[in-house]
């Protein structure tokens, strides 16, 4: 299934059975931690199917970095500087994971120099959404951070923007860096003025114009 995954669709049949030799499936369930911040990191992880979140804690608190689906990678910051994992990572649903340990992926890069260069453009992008969220946790107030994540995390259900599974609110509010508390506030002021509909598991969105201020 290697040849699958975009990382190694450059590769030979034969390289794909080098790295593949390397490569051990892992299956993560609902909740499962795969990796820990601040763990000493001797592998790297390939999602084959399922998503996975990518957070930060402090005390109680969870700030939910980004959000990791098939086709992504992740583990990859301590192989480049040597350093402990610099976040936490755990399985949001299901999910497959191919694990490969860095000296395997360093051969992997040396053989063919597309994966590297795809790790790279990978990091790049990874990097200004960091800046974006940096900037969007900055400069705007709670109601629009909760309204901009609600857009994008929406997918298309029966002709209705849906936010639901494996999404929770618990999730939303990590992903907007607010208490569930102020977060639950937030999407109540939203569904009075008519904008969402708050569902047991899931939100639908009524109106796209959501209120997003800078």
């Amino acid at each position: 299934m290697l040849n699958a995954i975009p990382l190694f669709q450059s590769l030979s049949q034969t390289q794909l059975a080098s790295v593949g030799a390397h490569a051990a499936w892992k299956v993560c369930e609902k909740g499962d931690v795969i990796v820990r911040q601040g763990e000493l990191a001797d592998s790297f992880f390939v999602i084959a199917s399922g998503q996975v979140k990518v957070y930060m804690t402090e005390g109680d608190r969870e700030v939910i970095l980004k959000t990791l689906s098939a086709g992504d990678f992740f583990g990859e910051i301590p192989m480049l500087d040597l350093e402990p994992r610099s976040a936490s990572v755990a399985a949001i649903e299901r999910s497959h994971l191919q694990t490969l340990s860095y000296k395997a992926f360093q051969e992997a890069m040396e053989t063919s120099p597309d994966i590297a260069k795809r790790v790279l453009e990978t990091l790049a992008r990874r990097l200004r959404d960091a800046d974006r969220k940096i900037s969007t946790l900055a400069l705007m107030d709670i109601s629009s951070r909760v309204s901009r994540t609600l857009l994008e995390l929406a997918i298309m259900s029966n002709g209705r923007m849906v936010v639901g599974e494996p999404f929770t609110q618990k999730d939303l509010a990590g992903m907007v860096g607010a208490s569930r508390e102020m977060e639950n506030r937030t999407l109540h002021d939203l569904m009075k003025q008519g904008y969402i509909e708050v569902h047991r598991k899931s939100i639908t969105i009524l109106d796209q114009n959501l209120p997003i201020r800078y």
